[in-house]
């Protein structure tokens, strides 16, 4: 038992910077918290004394305001950072060195007392405010961003954004665990790949228009279409 919490003490030193001592670690992380409380309500479930174990979840909830079912299965490293608003049901099952921010959320969509809710691999960074729905599988190294709701299986190593969540092309870089401002916007790319290709076609009706000596269209639009790209720009989109 003493070498686990040494182990989850070692964790939060490792993937929170904000970390400056052990005593700060043991009585200022309810991320670190939760997770104990989870440890003792998981073994009496598996001990046949649901009440007990429910009681024990229901306490952490209110100390802690993260709220795991006493039937799902965490693994080893497992860190919660910020963690208010995390929910997780009974039926997920969470690998070694998951990383989970505040208002995460592992849910099912089943009134059937079956599996019904994620598995979540290995090393897997799941970014605030994500949603995963579901019996589905997130594999290996797999980061889940901000805001994102994940409806279907996600590969390992994958980057996943957006409602309902898409996979990132492997293009694009690996991004680090803290680094969810920097994942890029599939919409803004849709939209840029729309405006160049906008641009291309304006340019030959005007050589058209030009060589038929017909009378050049005035585009009124183009004001305001920079501005639209300005504001994009601000934002981090196109």
């Amino acid at each position: 038992m003493f070498k686990h919490i040494k182990e989850d003490i070692q964790t939060v030193f490792a993937r929170d910077p904000a970390a400056r001592s052990v005593a700060e670690v043991l009585f200022c992380y309810p991320g670190l918290h939760a997770l104990w409380f989870h440890r003792l309500a998981h073994y009496l479930w598996r001990h046949k004394l649901p009440f007990l174990a429910r009681l024990v979840s229901h306490t952490n909830r209110f100390l802690t305001n993260i709220e795991i079912h006493p039937g799902a299965r965490v693994g080893r490293r497992f860190f919660i950072d910020h963690g208010a608003g995390i929910v997780i049901g009974e039926t997920a099952e969470i690998g070694d060195g998951v990383l989970m921010y505040q208002g995460a959320v592992l849910g099912g969509t089943s009134m059937e007392k079956k599996k019904r809710h994620p598995t979540v691999g290995n090393n897997v960074v799941i970014g605030a405010g994500a949603i995963a729905l579901g019996a589905i599988t997130i594999g290996d190294g797999a980061r889940i961003g901000s805001g994102s709701v994940v409806i279907k299986s996600v590969p390992p190593e994958a980057t996943v954004i957006g409602v309902p969540g898409r996979s990132i092309e492997d293009r694009h870089q690996h991004f680090a665990e803290l680094d969810h401002g920097q994942l890029p916007d599939p919409i803004a790319e849709a939209i840029r790949v729309v405006l160049k290709n906008q641009d291309e076609l304006e340019k030959r009706l005007a050589k058209l228009e030009s060589s038929t000596g017909m009378a050049v269209h005035r585009d009124y639009s183009k004001a305001r279409r920079r501005r639209i790209e300005r504001e994009f720009s601000q934002g981090g989109g196109i």
